[in-house]
This record gives structure tokens, C-alpha cells and sequence, in this order.
């Protein structure tokens, strides 16, 4: 088998080639490499950019949601002092608007004499009224209660009765016992 043999020449010259061949090749690969890191490093800035942003815009969303919520809670706070403050403000004006309203009642009612008498007439009447109601339903509860009594007199009475004819005629028969008892033996012997 024949070897092929290369002169010291051209293994220098081939040297240079395959280092420039290599060297070619390194210059791709890390223009390749350089391209490629450079698009790693674009998508890592990219991400982290991102990143960031997307952190700004919680804080700033959390910021808002904390704001919110102590507005809401002055906003309680504050509606419940003012109801603390306007239901006796309210309760006043309405015992005040009473009392007025009561006394203008009794000035329309007594603010001269012949209204004062027709008043004190209506209040005659009034009681008048009430007392004849009131002798009606005693008089009514009196009859009532006469009208049962006599129908338990008379029930009691009719018992007492019945009860007197029982005894009569279990007396009667007492007496009368041993004479039929006696006639009884001798009708049979």
C-alpha cells in the first residue's frame, strides 16, 4: 500500500491554511456565538425589563387597593360619627316639634274662656259617658252572676230533693224487709 507522504513545506503551508481555515471557522462560530449571546443577552434585558414593569404595576396596584381601602374605612368611620351626631340632633327636633305641637293644642284649645267652657263641657261629657259605660257593665256582671247562683241554688235543690226520696225509700224498704222476708220463708215451707 502506497503512503502518501508530504514534504516538511507543505505541512508548514498547510499549517497556515488549516489555521486560517480554523480560524475562519472559530470567526463563524463565535459570530454565531456573538450573535446568539448578544440575542441571550436582548432576551434577558427583555425579560428582566418586563420583570420590573410587571413589579412597578403591582406596587402601583397594591398602592391603590391600600388607598381604596383607608378611603373606605374614613368613609365608615366618618358616616358612623355622623349618624352618632344626627340621631340626637334628630331625637331633639322631633320632642321639640312635639312639644310645640302640644303646646299649640292647649292655646287653640283654652286661648279664651268660652273655649276653655266648651272644652271643659266635652270633658263632662266625656266622663259622663264613661261612668254610664261603667254602671252598665256592673249591672251587667251583677245579673250575671244572680242568674248562676240561683241555677246552682235550684240544681243543688233539685239533688237535695232527689236525694231526700232515695233515702225515704230506702228506709221505707228497711222497715218493710223483714216482714217480706218473713212472709217469703213461710210461703216456701
Amino acid at each position: 500500500m502506497a503512503t502518501a507522504t508530504t514534504s516538511p513545506r507543505k505541512a508548514k503551508a498547510a499549517k497556515p491554511a488549516a489555521k486560517a481555515k480554523a480560524s475562519a471557522a472559530g470567526k463563524a462560530t463565535a459570530a454565531r456565538r456573538g450573535s446568539a449571546s448578544s440575542q441571550s443577552t436582548q432576551a434577558k434585558s427583555t425579560k428582566a425589563k418586563a420583570a420590573r414593569t410587571r413589579s412597578i404595576h403591582q406596587t402601583q396596584s397594591a398602592v391603590r387597593q391600600t388607598e381604596i381601602a383607608a378611603r373606605n374605612t374614613v368613609d365608615v368611620f366618618g358616616d358612623y360619627t355622623e349618624r352618632a351626631v344626627l340621631i340626637p340632633v334628630g331625637a331633639a327636633l322631633i320632642a321639640r316639634d312635639r312639644v310645640v305641637s302640644s303646646v299649640n293644642d292647649v292655646v287653640s284649645s283654652y286661648g279664651s274662656t268660652t273655649k276653655a267652657q266648651a272644652q271643659l263641657r266635652r270633658f263632662e261629657r266625656r266622663g259622663n259617658t264613661a261612668r254610664n259605660r261603667l254602671e252598665r257593665e256592673v249591672r251587667k256582671a251583677r245579673v250575671r252572676f244572680e242568674r248562676e247562683l240561683r241555677q246552682r241554688r235550684t240544681d243543688l235543690e233539685k239533688t237535695v230533693s232527689s236525694l231526700e226520696e232515695r233515702r225515704d225509700a230506702v228506709a221505707k224498704n228497711v222497715t218493710e224487709l223483714p216482714n217480706r222476708l218473713q212472709e217469703r220463708i213461710l210461703s216456701i215451707v
